[in-house]
């Protein structure tokens, strides 16, 4: 029965924007799987059309935007499970704390065993902090999160873009000839512990103690943003608020291309990147969230867009498959193409994986209720068995 009323409580467009998320993640994921892309500059590595050029169209309307959009929805998705949670008098905290411990089994399954460049276990972290802000009103969740996420950075661009006007040392954009040389030997010929040891080191340089601080900055304000705009119901009554919606999507569109572009219209170093990053990336997150809650007001659109709640409503398996499937044929225990496909080679892959999954997960929820990933968290999170399987009645009649 719990699971029938949350199969007919979601909101399909929530469920399309996860699916587009999962898309745009998978178009950043895929060159970090088959290159060394902590240790490069991407200019200079794929400095060759179309690599070059496909490269640059990914760096601005992809690079930095749908991490953002995930976060987002992850604090959007965490209030409406908190609402059906109260609804049946249990504890949030005591739920969402064990959804957040077994988010970091996966994730650290994940980062060390299949994948460096993982998510979940951030998520998991600051997801205990979440606990202490879901109570809070809609409006001062945006205020919060827009101020949490600003004031550091801002401060911080200021100190790089003054760095690199005086000419500091090193802060151009290098390419780690050392680090790409053993990165290439690894994941090309490596052994499995090999493997293992290389892969702590790519998620180490990334998500170290130093580089805490700025991961919490990126993130856990997008989850305040996201718990936010559900609890306003922003895009759950796009046409009562369709003004603000437009007004939101124009201004982060022009905001987040002119922050993406700053790297190809000036000079590109660590200062414009950090820029186009950080700035451009939530930006354009924005755009595409209110654009499509907008656009899905068309019927035609949200035919078109339809599919993807099929990979949204599996968004974790697909999430994991995706880095599955990439390391499978990328590295040496696998079919040990790492270092040896071209960007655009990459982009095909992606876009034939993704049919793939679309029409994988539109078969698999014809029988189930959930994806496999979800359910074990399911489990984890009520602590008991929820049914999976779609129960028939009569002749062909499902729900």
């Amino acid at each position: 029965m719990m699971n029938n009323v949350q199969e007919a409580e979601r909101i399909v467009s929530i469920d399309i924007l996860r699916g587009f998320s999962i898309l745009g993640i998978f178009l950043v994921n895929m060159p970090a799987f088959h290159t060394p892309m902590l240790y490069i500059n991407p200019l200079s590595w794929w400095d060759k059309n179309p690599d070059r050029i496909l490269y640059i169209l990914t760096d601005i309307f992809a690079q930095a935007s749908f991490y953002p959009l995930f976060s987002f929805l992850f604090g959007f998705g965490a209030i409406l499970l908190a609402e059906r949670i109260n609804q049946r008098g249990q504890s949030f905290p005591l739920l969402f704390s064990r959804r957040m411990l077994a988010l970091l089994l996966f994730g650290c399954i994940h980062a060390f065993l299949i994948w460096h460049g993982d998510i979940l276990i951030n998520y998991a972290l600051f997801g205990f902090i979440f606990i202490l802000f879901y109570k809070l009103s809609g409006k001062l969740l945006l205020i919060l999160g827009a101020l949490i996420y600003l004031i550091p950075f801002l401060m911080l661009a200021m100190l790089t873009i003054a760095a690199q006007t005086f000419g500091m040392d090193g802060l151009e954009i290098p390419t780690d000839q050392e680090a790409v040389r053993q990165s290439l030997e690894v994941y090309q010929n490596g052994t499995f512990i090999e493997i293992m040891y290389q892969r702590f080191n790519d998620w180490y340089s990334v998500n170290n103690l130093v580089s805490a601080i700025i991961l919490f900055l990126s993130i856990f304000p997008l989850f305040l943003l996201g718990t936010g705009f559900a609890k306003l119901r922003l895009l759950e009554r796009p046409d009562v608020y369709r003004t603000h919606l437009r007004i939101i999507m124009a201004v982060s569109l022009v905001l987040g291309l002119l922050f993406k572009l700053i790297p190809y219209l000036t000079a590109n170093n660590y200062a414009t990147v950090f820029l186009q990053d950080t700035f451009g990336g939530p930006m354009l997150s924005l755009f595409y969230i209110t654009a499509i809650t907008l656009l899905l007001q068309r019927n035609l659109i949200y035919k078109v867009m339809l599919p993807f709640s099929y990979i949204g409503r599996l968004s974790m398996s697909n999430y994991l498959f995706q880095s599955i499937i990439g390391t499978l044929i990328f590295y040496s225990y696998g079919l040990s193409f790492y270092g040896r496909v071209s960007f655009t080679t990459g982009l095909v892959l992606v876009g034939g994986i993704f049919v793939i999954q679309i029409l994988a997960s539109k078969y698999w929820l014809k029988y189930f209720l959930m994806g496999p990933i979800e359910y074990v968290w399911r489990v984890f999170t009520y602590w008991r068995k929820p049914s999976i399987r779609r129960i028939k009645h009569g002749k062909g009649g499902q729900h």
